[in-house]
């Protein structure tokens, strides 16, 4: 079984990693300040982590956090579509409030050069577990089209999420993250409502290329 308590203490580091970054920057913060706001140890600092650069990696580890705190406060009532802009506001309103965009920048960099598993793309995490359900009762719900697959749709949402960021970055923050998202996250999402639910339009045929794993 998992060691719970590790993986909190790891969660915590993480945590109050993230937010000293954001408010005292990168460079100026230091290991003994992340562990004192922690409230941990240098000795589970250094369990967890080589050193501070290791640290970006767990943004992911922050935004599952998030998911899973959204999970609860999610209305059932909404449908997929509904569930999907509201999750990806929250993310986005909590980047623009509370993340470095320095330091998501160098994520992505490091992204694109770690060889092996990336974060960014690990189909364990929380995120994509829970998009993965949202859809596939979007679809026996009828709210969502089905001639494409569950991982298809979940692989597209989260190409068009990285895709909103990582611009985001190349134009240094120079717009709201969130406020621009909510413009253009519905028109996506807008061409995976099933066809009785979007005017009886026909949708275009096209030809998925899978890269990743799919969820079982």
């Amino acid at each position: 079984m998992p060691n719970k308590t590790g993986a909190t203490t790891k969660a915590r580091l993480a945590e109050s990693a993230w937010k000293l970054f954001y408010e005292k920057g990168y460079d100026n913060t230091t290991i003994e300040d992340i562990v004192d706001d922690s409230g941990t140890s240098k000795g589970s600092f250094y369990h967890y982590f080589k050193g501070k650069d290791d640290l970006l990696g767990t943004l992911s580890m922050l935004f599952d956090a998030k998911y899973e705190e959204l999970k609860s406060v999610m209305d059932p009532a909404s449908d997929a579509v509904e569930k999907l802009i509201f999750l990806n506001h929250e993310l986005f309103t909590m980047i623009d409030n509370s993340i470095s965009l320095d330091l998501l920048s160098r994520l992505f960099s490091s992204q694109l050069t770690t060889k092996g598993e990336k974060s960014l793309l690990d189909r364990n995490r929380t995120y994509f577990k829970l998009l993965w359900k949202i859809i596939k009762e979007g679809q026996e719900n009828g709210e969502l089209r089905t001639d494409l697959s569950v991982n298809e749709i979940v692989d597209s949402y989260a190409m068009f999420e990285r895709a909103l960021m990582y611009d985001w970055c190349l134009c240094n923050g120079k717009y709201a993250l969130a406020r621009y998202s909510d413009q253009m996250m519905p028109m996506f999402l807008e061409g995976f409502r099933s066809h009785h639910r979007n005017n009886g339009k026909n949708y275009p045929k096209y030809k998925h290329i899978s890269y990743k794993t799919t969820i079982a």
